[in-house]
């Protein structure tokens, strides 16, 4: 088979290429290293092996030996092997020593590039690494090494000077181009974190850039040069909404993943602690044909549905509803194009929506603990209803890391009572950050365990979680 060494990017997930998530998906082994970016090995088949060989710059080291002794063992095999990279495998990766010892042991590698953080992270603080005006060229540097660098040459390099890794250095890189000739007020700016909603950059010259940048920690890029003057007039990524902002979601993971994203979108920096997970339940769904109205209760139920049909046809000449814009949009994914969709996403609102409709057989599709309130109103028309449990919602342990993360949040959001519930019972805390409810079902839970929410979206949607967040800002 092939050993791909794979480029993960500088850690914005959204700066993965296509490429990169295709392999993670298709891999039966992944070694990956520290700082790739969050998330990124969620699309990793359940049943791929992952095997951890990151290093940490005065903290543990798995020995490059080492990680070329398990490329050989993996890639010898009949497997697919992927070496996920934090940025690009070739700029200052080691990809190109792998390479070689892969050569060398007849085994067949690929390389798939990435984003390297040289480049990322100041145009993420709002620095072009060239400029027609100010610099012509670019040059990449490791802030590690001493004894091979021509600080004289790199003085006088007439461009942007990038160096990786060198936060512990920074005293060293400033004195010695002040030395070598660069001027003491040269622009400089490190930057934190670069790519991430916590970014941190210091602007500042190379006379006081150590004071300056005193509380910047690793990783960090250090760049030299006129365009790091641009920052104030370029900057970006600070203009975000939810910049600053930090919001643990408790959802189920694949559908905090999608929120996530939308929150990291907005500038904000995002924790997943999913408190509850799905699983479907056995049953044989009766034939759609023999009702007249179908209801859809979350986006979780469209999906699961369409375990047990063939495909959208079954549901010909069925009037379909769905309880709100999230489980229409689950359907719409599926084919079908609900046709009754309530402004409120609750059951209260679909009962109002349906008030003008006439129904002998209705099927609801729902979890397992959902609320009655749907099927009793509709019985209480005298309408024969039925409920097929598609799926049951349970509880999610919370590790550890997640817990503190959670605590130490701005909003800890959720979307639903039983994400409450699991995410108490899993030992979260609900005290500290501000708790953010999708509607009311879910404030009355909150409130049932001491805490009363401190927002409430309306409408009762993630579109209306995210609305309230910008409210609050």
């Amino acid at each position: 088979m092939t050993v791909f060494l794979v480029g993960a990017g500088p850690g914005d997930p959204g700066l993965m290429t296509v490429r990169s998530r295709e392999l993670i998906a298709e891999a039966d082994v992944i070694l990956y290293d520290r700082l790739i970016p969050p998330g990124a090995l969620d699309g990793a088949r359940s049943d791929a092996e992952l095997v951890y060989v990151g290093k940490i710059g005065g903290g543990p080291q798995m020995p490059q030996e080492e990680i070329d002794r398990l490329l050989i063992q993996y890639g010898t095999g009949p497997r697919t092997v992927v070496r996920l990279k934090g940025g690009d495998p070739f700029v200052f990766g080691r990809g190109g020593e792998e390479a070689q010892v892969l050569r060398a042991a007849g085994i067949p590698f690929e390389i798939v590039p990435g984003i390297t953080a040289g480049i990322s992270a100041p145009a993420y603080a709002g620095i072009p690494v060239t400029h027609r005006e100010h610099a012509s060229g670019v040059a990449f540097v490791t802030g590690h090494e001493d004894g091979t660098l021509d600080w004289e040459a790199l003085a006088r390099f007439p461009g942007t000077l990038v160096f990786y890794m060198g936060v512990k250095a920074l005293p060293r890189i400033a004195s010695r181009l002040v030395a070598g000739g660069r001027s003491s007020d040269e622009p400089v700016a490190v930057i934190e974190r670069g790519t991430l909603p916590g970014q941190k950059t210091v602007v500042s010259s190379l006379s006081r850039v150590v004071e300056d940048a005193a509380g910047i920690r690793a990783p960090a890029i250090t760049l030299v040069g006129p365009v790091a003057g641009l920052r104030e007039e370029i900057a970006w990524l600070e203009q975000r909404p939810l910049f600053g902002r930090t919001v643990a979601v408790t959802r189920a993971r694949a559908q905090a993943s999608a929120l996530a994203e939308r929150l990291r979108g907005l500038g904000a920096a995002t924790v997943e602690a999913p408190a509850i997970r799905t699983q479907p339940l056995e049953l044989t769904l009766p034939p759609l044909r023999d009702y007249d109205l179908l209801c859809v209760t979350s986006p979780a139920g469209a999906d699961y549905l369409f375990t047990h049909l063939r495909d959208a046809r079954e549901l010909a000449g069925v009037t379909v509803a769905a309880i709100g814009p999230g489980t229409a949009r689950a359907l719409r994914a599926h084919g079908v194009d609900p046709d009754v969709v309530p402004e409120r996403a609750v059951a209260e609102g679909l009962i109002e929506a349906l008030a003008e409709f006439e129904f002998s057989r209705v099927l609801v599709a729902r979890a397992r603990e959902g609320r009655d309130v749907l099927p009793d109103a509709l019985r209480a028309r005298g309408v024969h209803v039925e409920v097929a449990a598609l799926y049951e919602t349970v509880a999610q342990p919370l590790s550890d890391e997640a817990r503190e993360a959670a605590a130490a949040a701005d909003y800890l959001l959720f979307t639903s009572g039983s994400s409450v519930r699991f995410f108490a019972e899993a030992g979260g805390s609900l005290s500290g950050p501000k708790l953010v409810s999708i509607g009311p079902a879910t404030s009355d839970v909150l409130r049932e365990l001491g805490a009363a929410p401190d927002l409430e979206a309306d409408p009762h949607t993630p579109d209306g979680l995210i609305a309230a967040l910008l409210a609050d800002r």
